[in-house]
């Protein structure tokens, strides 16, 4: 038996059946600033649109930039909070709410026929992440097919772990030939979020399409869910503590003798 309401299971089940939910932004103020932060690093290149970054860096360039972008935003005090803002309502629901949040935000750029700025095929869970966390993802353009990234759903992932030793030799694109016909690629707009289960493999593959992809990535997961090898403190951090936690972890029982 749960108590949770039908929004909820609704929300509970997509997420369990496809393995991520896409939602409307929660917070449309906080995505209008993190937008205008990144377009305004853009700016000082040149360039005057997200989703034309190739018109104004070039690819040997790309790369020294995207790193600059992710210093600048980790740099705000606001952004963290701002980018939890947004997906806060589903994280309630989907993972609790006492979380932990990882302490840094990443950014993707990708760039049409970029062949630099692949992730191949993985699951978090595969190099030390905890199965209890999830990733908000936030396009900053409308992404789609390419422009995207991919991910297996659930029934496929179960069985490509069920031979997962047949192919454990190969190399990962050995292993996306494997998998590339039961691939889902998340079709998303600006202005929505993508909070998906880490556990199943995704990645993304050259950018066939005319424009370049933004988009930011961020992991959050229950305070006090088992962590692996990413430990609160090095790579999370509380967020959103209660007041009985809080109390509690500074409680003492009486001395009696």
């Amino acid at each position: 038996m749960d108590f949770l309401s039908n929004d909820e299971k609704i929300l509970e089940k997509e997420f369990i059946d496809q393995g991520y939910i896409i939602r409307d932004v929660a917070n449309k103020d906080a995505l209008g600033k993190i937008q205008k932060f990144t377009s305004e690093k853009l700016s000082r290149k040149g360039g005057d649109s997200l989703d034309k970054t190739h018109e104004s860096i070039s690819i040997n360039e790309l790369n020294t930039f995207r790193l600059e972008v992710i210093k600048d935003i980790n740099e705000q005090s606001w952004l963290r909070e701002a980018y939890y803002q947004i997906a806060k309502p589903y994280l309630d629901i989907l993972v609790g709410n006492e979380l932990a949040m990882q302490l840094r935000v990443n950014l993707s750029i990708q760039m049409p026929e970029d062949d630099s700025s692949l992730l191949s095929v993985h699951a978090d869970t595969w190099s030390g992440d905890s199965p209890y966390e999830v990733v908000v993802w936030l396009p900053l353009v409308d992404c789609y097919n390419t422009k995207s990234m991919y991910f297996l759903p659930p029934k496929a992932a179960d069985n490509l772990s069920d031979d997962f030793k047949l192919h454990a030799q190969g190399n990962s694109e050995q292993l996306f030939n494997v998998i590339k016909n039961d691939v889902s690629w998340i079709k998303i707009n600006y202005g929505e979020v993508l909070v998906f289960n880490q556990i199943y493999p995704h990645g993304n593959r050259v950018n066939k399409e005319s424009e370049t992809r933004w988009s930011m990535n961020c992991r959050f997961k229950g305070l006090f869910t088992p962590y692996k090898d990413k430990k609160i403190g090095e790579f999370f951090e509380p967020i959103t503590l209660r007041p009985v936690t809080k109390v509690s972890m500074n409680y003492k029982l009486p001395v009696t003798k």
